[in-house]
């Protein structure tokens, strides 16, 4: 038993010794492409999306190192078909790229210790050490097993600041392994890589087109195995007596699309993170679990660029509003990001935006990550984005308040700093404003737009979170009429019958401006 070669089953086994949420129907997945020209496999997603317990189930599943019959009975996978064939059948290679990051050059480090670990294995076998995908073939031909490699964190190497050079090493290094015709099909029935960002590209072409991908803008039949499912959350809050709401609110959010094989029905997997939640049913509370990584530090310095207005697509995001995105020119690098898309692109990849394919819009998933954000966003080093931040945090005080002139002069100036002036004078541009504005809100509220209340639709409503002490907002946007009459609307339709069930206290908050002047005035009154 190696330490990266046919390594044994422990890492799964001390999984299973705390609380395991079964996912072994991944295993079915890999089963079903094992030995053929689809047997190479890249699934992404965020971090603390479960990347490292769905590669150590595969390394106690197919490692000849062990056996890992007792481990997975009970378990999805042994009711498979394909569960016998399988089970611990073939030479394993396991990496996980986090521990090569002291490593000068990361292709020469892995290889090399691939090489040792396989003449400890192998002492007395003829074992070309010259080439790793000559040691490699004369360990297959040895043992008479094919290998399955089992890559967790593929891309470490690359959101590390190494140089070009050592970056594009790596991926030669992966081309020399899985996209050798003469080597590949005789020595690796399979690959499954885990990562955060996809495959880098080059242009418009894959570093390595011979895997299919799955991302989390796309993760079509692994869908269900990113993040946990909102059964399986539900489960996780029954047994530990939590509060669903509360738990769907901080780490809920994230919709991604598949097709089912039994129906052929398009659906979408409401994805938990899986990290946060089990820390929150152990805690018994609520609350930001993630810690900033790397990747999103480097990010920042992106955000703080502003390409083509990318702050105000960021600050639009933590408001509630969805911004749109092309997904398609980012090329998979988080040091080669060149515009607004690649940078909310990348967002998506970190998990810090949900990406919707159908409307090509992203959005902020959750409470967790809308938390985080915020904090990153009013921590840039760029004035106008920490003026904004700043402005919204006064803007919500006034409102308190019912200091009606401040929060008229903060809306002006928001709808002047974030409207074209071809756009100025629209209804669904003033309202984004107004979302964009009160982007404070979003740590004590629930922001509902065009809440059917009473005889009509509310513009926008905020509602305190539960067991929160401030007062809900009821605002309505008017142009060209006075804020008595947005008031008086919002009274006579009886917009407030919404909300009598909630019991705390709500203002009533009446918007408009003048679209020659424009002149912001503001009414508030308690409801």
């Amino acid at each position: 038993m190696g330490m990266y070669v046919n390594p044994g089953n422990e890492g799964f086994r001390r999984m299973l010794a705390d609380e395991y949420v079964d996912k072994t129907g991944l295993i079915a997945l890999v089963n079903a492409v094992i030995g053929t020209p689809r047997g190479l496999v890249c699934s992404t997603r965020p971090r603390r999306f479960g990347k490292t317990f769905a590669a150590e189930s595969l390394v106690a599943y197919y490692t000849c190192g062990a056996d890992s019959r007792e481990l997975f009975e009970g378990l999805e996978i042994c009711h498979d078909p394909s569960f016998e064939r399988h089970l611990n059948a073939y030479n394993v290679v396991h990496l996980d790229m986090t521990s090569f990051r002291g490593a000068g050059d990361v292709a020469a480090e892995v290889g090399a210790r691939l090489i040792e670990d396989m003449r400890r294995e192998l002492p007395n076998a003829p074992l070309r050490t010259d080439a790793i995908e000559l040691a490699l073939a004369d360990f297959v031909a040895a043992t008479g097993r094919r290998f399955v490699f089992v890559i967790d964190e593929w891309d470490a190497p690359l959101r590390e600041r190494r140089s070009k050079e050592s970056q594009e090493d790596w991926v030669y290094f992966l081309r020399l392994l899985f996209k050798n015709a003469t080597f590949t099909p005789d020595a690796i029935t399979a690959c499954y890589m885990t990562g955060i960002l996809p495959i880098v590209r080059y242009g418009t072409q894959s570093a390595l087109s011979d895997f299919d991908e799955y991302t989390v803008l796309a993760p079509d039949d692994y869908a269900p195995y990113v993040g946990l499912t909102e059964e399986e959350a539900e489960a996780l809050a029954e047994r530990h007596g939590m509060d669903m709401a509360e738990l769907q609110r901080w780490y809920d959010g994230y919709e991604l699309p598949y097709v089912d094989k039994g129906s052929n029905e398009r659906k979408v997997v409401r994805a938990y993170a899986p990290y946060s939640v089990m820390r929150a049913c152990k805690r018994r509370r609520v609350g930001p679990y993630w810690v900033s990584s790397e990747a999103f530090a480097s990010l920042r310095t992106y955000i703080d660029l502003d390409f083509d207005g990318l702050q105000q697509s960021v600050v639009q995001a933590l408001g509630g509003a969805s911004v749109r995105v092309d997904t398609h020119s980012f090329e998979n690098s988080i040091h080669d990001v060149a515009s607004r898309d690649d940078a909310l692109t990348l967002l998506c990849h970190l998990g810090y935006l949900c990406y919707d394919a159908a409307t090509s819009t992203a959005r902020v998933p959750n409470e967790e990550v809308r938390a985080e954000l915020r904090q990153a966003v009013a921590q840039s080093r760029h004035a106008e984005v920490a003026r904004i931040v700043r402005e919204s945090d006064a803007l919500l005080e006034a409102t308190w308040d019912m200091d009606e002139g401040t929060v008229a002069e903060a809306l002006a100036r928001a709808h002047d700093d974030g409207c074209a002036p071809a756009f100025y004078n629209n209804e669904q541009a003033l309202r984004a404003v107004v979302k964009s504005a009160y982007i404070a809100v979003a740590d004590r509220y629930a922001t509902i737009e065009e809440l059917p209340s009473g005889r009509g639709l509310a513009d926008v409503v905020y509602l305190p979170r539960r067991g929160d002490p401030a007062p809900a907002l009821l605002v309505e946007l008017k142009w060209d009429r006075s804020p008595e009459a947005a008031i008086a609307q919002t009274r006579d339709r009886d917009y407030p019958a919404v909300l009598r069930g909630w019991g705390g206290p709500i203002l009533l908050v009446g918007i408009t401006y003048d679209r020659k002047s424009k002149r912001h005035v503001c009414r508030i009154e308690e409801a």
